[in-house]
């Protein structure tokens, strides 16, 4: 048996600013642990109707969302130092399929970020929270934003 209880490290991100930050957590403390660490990007695709003959196809849209997703993900692991990382995009919605991969692949723990919220923000049902509820394992929520700073 192991001496740390973390082997497997999922790192979810939304490729915005705040990627690279919890991504050096992630990466920081899987080294500590000689754990193995691997990265996930969720493309939530919302379909738009079609309001006229200039708007691409709905599956031509998805498909060079998830390219581009692709592309970022695998620069941001390049930037990380970690070009070797196994990283996938996956599409649907973001709890159902950090829950899943996490549970296919044997997942330790999650990490992902978590921004301050005020006033009406906080009773929103953000990513974190139900990851958090629904995770068959740890979750860790690297504090980004203003409340990381400093």
């Amino acid at each position: 048996m192991s001496t740390y209880p973390y082997r497997r490290i999922l790192l979810v991100v939304d490729l915005t600013e705040h990627s690279l930050q919890i991504g050096r957590r992630a990466r920081d403390l899987a080294a500590t642990l000689g754990a193995e660490l691997e990265l996930l990007h969720v493309v939530e695709f919302m379909p738009v109707e079609p309001m006229g003959e200039t708007l691409m196809p709905a599956v031509r849209i998805e498909d060079e969302l998830l390219a581009r997703a692709r592309q970022r993900l695998a620069a941001l692991a390049e930037e990380l130092g970690l070009p070797g990382a196994p990283h996938r995009v996956e599409c649907g919605n973001v709890k159902a399929e950090v829950v899943r991969i996490a549970r296919e692949r044997g997942i330790d723990l999650i990490v992902l970020g978590s921004r301050e919220r005020h006033g009406l923000s906080i009773l929103v049902n953000f990513t974190e929270d139900t990851v958090l509820h629904a995770a068959p394992c740890d979750v860790l929520a690297v504090r980004v934003g203003r409340a990381a700073a400093g």
